[in-house]
């Protein structure tokens, strides 16, 4: 398909009702920010809106016929069929790329790929969730606060940032950066990519050398101003010169897609071009020179580490990676979800998120407003409303995120509700999430890496949520695995909510968000957490083991 798709804007409903609409828009949407909508790839080089475009079409078919009381099955991108449920049941069901344990390798994943049998739906892509640079900014900013805190006295001013891709997940890294008052230096294999971060206003200043790089760098430093840089240049390169040549910087992380050797990571002296053209005659070389470039950059990160800078992995399995490279202490890097997220998910607090479905922008100032008011005892989030508010550029439906926890959620969704119903807003309102959240996955290399009790690898939390969330009538569920370079690492559960104004919706809201959260709460406290249990007890969560702790 050539045509540009992008989500259907105002009242119209080409669907049987708001619920239904609002996850077609959704799907939609996913397309219109993504990375490669021609492919159906959203983000990550896999990341999947859809098997293929046959069932793309017959996605939008089988949504538009939908009925409140019918359910849509959808494997891996592929509807399979619609059955009879009752009116409060989830209208879609998927599960992605869920492979049998000892055959979750990507090798495997690629062969039944090839087969059309499967398609990674990533973490936010194949469940319609994605939401661009929007949905990962207030993350990427709170990772940064947070080190400040830890490290510099709760000031970025004048400290420099080093890190690595710009795609659809690490484009959020500049702006959260000069938010956080840092200076920051990108480094990004795609000068094309590059170019539009900075013509999108996503980045600053594009460099054409490293030496003109730092020295943009450098003169901010000194004037105590943030700033962001992109260099087009390969990030295991720049990263090993800046070790030559002695430069440490304060912060150093990488968002590449290390995940993935063959569709991810550019090896040193390649373009993505030629990395694409090796993929076809020799796939082998290509992940043994992308490894090898790899190891590198994760060598220097190491020695950066040694020299006093703070480093830390972001999510995209690059120390594993480099691991399986033979740097025996690549796992001494931090991960940023151990390090610096995991008390707030002892909460229930995470990467919450509405959409205006309507695509009316004053639908999000009228949102902001009632968190305002409504939460005002919540500075983190009442802060970040105002930043969003200044610095944040709407992307596709217009949507916000805020970190909000147990109980703050479940008081959002019945507040916006009670707007639509009144009027007070223009339509109905998606609700959804990050995977990343606190029931919703396992992953020993990411979310649950070192947790207190040795739990990290058991995949029960993220499949007890998504059968928690269908049991409290949400509108849409999903359960998904890694693919390609992710096969065998994650599992992980989606979940969708429409705030149309109706009671119905309120009782979707209500019951789904106090069991999303709560079980978070209630994962942690089990492993141990005291800061979990104390939230347990203070929100009278009826946990039946606190006592064993």
């Amino acid at each position: 398909m050539t045509d540009r798709i992008t989500a259907q804007r105002g009242p119209h409903l080409r669907c049987r009702g708001w619920r239904q609409e609002g996850l077609l828009r959704l799907l939609e949407n996913v397309l219109e920010v993504g990375e490669r909508p021609q492919d159906l790839i959203v983000y990550a080089a896999l990341g999947k809106a859809a098997r293929n475009w046959q069932s793309y079409t017959r996605i939008v078919a089988a949504l538009q016929r939908l009925g409140d009381d019918e359910t849509l099955v959808i494997q891996s991108g592929k509807p399979i069929g619609i059955f009879k449920t009752h009116p409060l049941a989830p209208i879609v069901v998927m599960a992605n790329c869920n492979i049998v344990g000892q055959w979750a390798t990507p090798e495997i994943f690629y062969d039944l790929e090839r087969k059309g049998l499967i398609a990674w739906g990533g973490l936010t892509a194949g469940d319609w969730q994605y939401i661009g640079m929007q949905g990962v900014i207030q993350g990427t900013y709170e990772v940064l606060a947070a080190v400040a805190r830890e490290h510099f006295n709760g000031d970025l001013r004048g400290r420099l940032v080093l890190t690595a891709g710009l795609g659809g997940m690490g484009s959020a890294q500049p702006l959260a950066a000069t938010m956080a008052g840092a200076v920051l230096l990108a480094i990004e294999v795609d000068g094309a990519r590059a170019a539009q971060r900075v013509a999108d206003g996503r980045c600053e200043r594009l460099a054409e050398t490293l030496d003109e790089a730092l020295a943009y760098c450098q003169h901010a430093q000194q004037q105590q101003q943030p700033l962001s840089v992109v260099l087009v240049e390969n990030a295991s390169t720049v990263y090993t010169e800046l070790v030559r040549r002695g430069i440490t910087p304060d912060v150093v992380t990488d968002q590449t897609s290390a995940h993935d050797l063959l569709y991810g990571y550019v090896p040193v002296g390649m373009t993505p071009a030629e990395a694409a053209d090796l993929r076809e005659r020799d796939p082998q070389q290509l992940e043994r020179q992308a490894r090898a470039s790899l190891v590198a950059q994760v060598q220097a990160m190491l020695i950066f580490k040694q020299r006093g800078a703070v480093v830390f992995e972001n999510g995209n399995n690059i120390r594993i990676q480099a691991q399986r490279g033979g740097v025996a202490d690549a796992m001494s890097l931090d991960i940023f979800t151990e390090r610096y997220i995991r008390p707030l998910f002892c909460k229930g607090i995470g990467p919450f998120r509405w959409i205006a479905l309507t695509g009316n922008p004053d639908d999000i100032a009228t949102i902001d407003a009632l968190i305002m008011t409504h939460f005002a005892e919540n500075a983190q989030v009442c802060n970040w409303i105002q930043l969003a508010r200044a610095h944040i550029p709407f992307q596709g439906l217009p949507a916000r995120i805020g970190w909000l926890g147990h109980g703050e959620r479940t008081r959002l969704g019945l507040l916006v509700n009670a707007a639509v119903r009144e009027g007070r807003l223009s339509g109905p309102i998606a609700f959804t999430r990050d995977h990343l959240d606190a029931a919703s996955m396992t992953h020993p290399y990411i979310g649950t890496e070192r947790m207190r009790d040795g739990s990290d690898a058991i995949a029960d939390w993220p499949l007890l949520n998504a059968m928690l969330n269908c049991s409290a009538c949400a509108d849409l569920v999903a359960i998904h695995s890694g693919g390609g370079g992710y096969a065998g690492y994650m599992t992980s559960s989606g979940v969708t909510l429409i705030a149309d104004g109706s009671s119905e919706a309120e009782v979707r809201l209500k019951y789904t968000l106090d069991a999303d959260t709560g079980l978070g709460v209630l994962r942690y406290a089990d492993a141990g957490y005291p800061l979990a249990q104390a939230c347990a007890r203070e929100h009278e969560l009826d946990a039946l083991n606190l006592e064993e702790r």
